[in-house]
């Protein structure tokens, strides 16, 4: 063979090598991560057998608890769909169209205020589509969450008075249509999840304090002027008297009960679809608000610990797609997910053992209800996509958001 061939083949090879080492690295496929949506699925894995166990009473208790089961497989499969999807998109591309979500979600929000909404439990927090049911709150999470990301991306880590207000004003007109479903505990998500992404964003500490003190402001005036149905109230401080046992007929009845199933379940747990408070129905809502109940008694504290364990996982796997994201709309979006998982599992186990107040947050993946598992795996699929596009160069970045003004920069 000729020096030359010799020498075009091996440039040849060497440029083939190089080439396949850039598949390797900018090929999103490649960089699933397969904790994460095992970890999902596990949570909801052990969310049904709760959801099944929470329902096994009266007299048709099987058909009952099946009934509830099979529609919370389905809005799983729904969710595996939505999640998929919202990982192979692009997430870029969200930043582009982040103003139509959230417009959408205001529309639902109002919808669910009108006659078309749907009362139960003393608030109108639905949408009935047929035997469906469409909870646009837990909608608005997410659209919220993408809206605010790029708004505040377009900021470069800068952020002015002009976008806090802007993105204050985003974050206004959804909390407070979810606070006149009533929906305290969502409003709280809301108010958490704006506050955190300025915290990343970079938004400075006086506004940050100026904020703090006008939200505690805000409170008490809501207090004060009765903007809180007694209802409300008695539900936000009835925990400080769960522990009274004059207070089993009072609002504390819930609290307390819960209280008394986490704690009957010590060690090792009285075994499972065993659990006495569960199966007699002390604890009310135990298949979606207060479902961490039914784990706590049947499997006891090593059940109690999985569970909080996995959610551990979760908010290991996105801080670290947050810190991995190579643009700030990546960072802030997988920020964003980890905060609302991280106060809605502190919340609501906070309420079964008696040190939080009564809020209505479900657990996440594990509470019964379609819409809320529905929007959690699309979260999940966000931060897989942030996560398979770490390595991708910035040139490779969506070509129409640099065109439009929601994707400068």
């Amino acid at each position: 063979m000729a020096t030359g061939d010799y020498e075009d083949r091996r440039l040849r090879m060497q440029r083939e090598s190089v080439q396949s080492r850039w598949m390797d690295i900018y090929d999103p496929v490649r960089h699933l991560d397969p904790i994460l949506v095992l970890t999902a699925l596990a949570l909801t894995g052990i969310g049904l057998v709760a959801i099944y166990s929470a329902k096994l009473t009266g007299v048709a208790a099987e058909a009952q608890a099946m009934g509830f089961v099979s529609r919370q497989l389905a809005a799983l499969v729904i969710g595996i769909i939505g999640m998929v999807i919202m990982a192979v998109v692009d997430y870029r591309w969200l930043r582009v169209y982040a103003p139509i979500f959230y417009g959408i979600s205001i529309v639902l929000l109002g919808l669910t205020l009108s006659p078309l909404g749907a009362s139960g439990g003393g608030a109108q927090r639905w949408i009935e589509l047929g035997p469906l049911q469409l909870q646009p709150s837990e909608l608005a999470k997410l659209a919220m969450l993408v809206g605010i990301a790029a708004l505040l991306h377009e900021s470069k880590g800068r952020p002015h008075l002009g976008y806090v207000l802007i993105a204050l004003g985003t974050t206004l007109v959804p909390t407070a249509l979810v606070f006149l479903q009533p929906d305290f505990g969502t409003s709280i998500v809301f108010i958490w999840m704006t506050a955190v992404l300025f915290l990343i964003a970079g938004v400075k500490v006086r506004y940050l304090v100026a904020l703090v003190i006008s939200g505690i402001a805000g409170v008490v005036v809501a207090l004060q002027q009765g903007l809180l149905r007694e209802y409300q109230v008695s539900r936000l401080t009835a925990f400080l008297d769960a522990g009274d046992a004059s207070a089993a007929q009072t609002a504390a009845f819930q609290t307390r009960q819960s209280m008394i199933a986490v704690g009957s379940g010590q060690f090792a747990g009285k075994g499972l679809f065993e659990g006495t408070q569960t199966r007699l129905s002390y604890v009310p809502e135990n298949h979606t608000d207060f479902i961490f109940t039914v784990i706590a008694e049947e499997l006891g504290f090593i059940g109690g610990s999985v569970v909080l364990g996995l959610f551990l996982v979760l908010v290991w796997r996105g801080l670290r797609i947050a810190i991995l994201a190579k643009d700030l709309f990546g960072q802030l979006a997988a920020a964003g997910v980890v905060a609302v998982l991280a106060l809605q599992v502190f919340v609501n186990v906070g309420m079964t053992l008696g040190i939080m107040p009564v809020t209505g947050l479900p657990l996440p993946f594990v509470s019964y209800g379609g819409t809320s598992l529905i929007v959690w795996f699309a979260m999940i699929g966000l931060l897989l996509n942030i996560h398979m596009r770490r390595f991708e160069r910035p040139a490779s970045a969506v070509p129409i958001a640099r065109r439009t003004s929601i994707g400068a920069g």
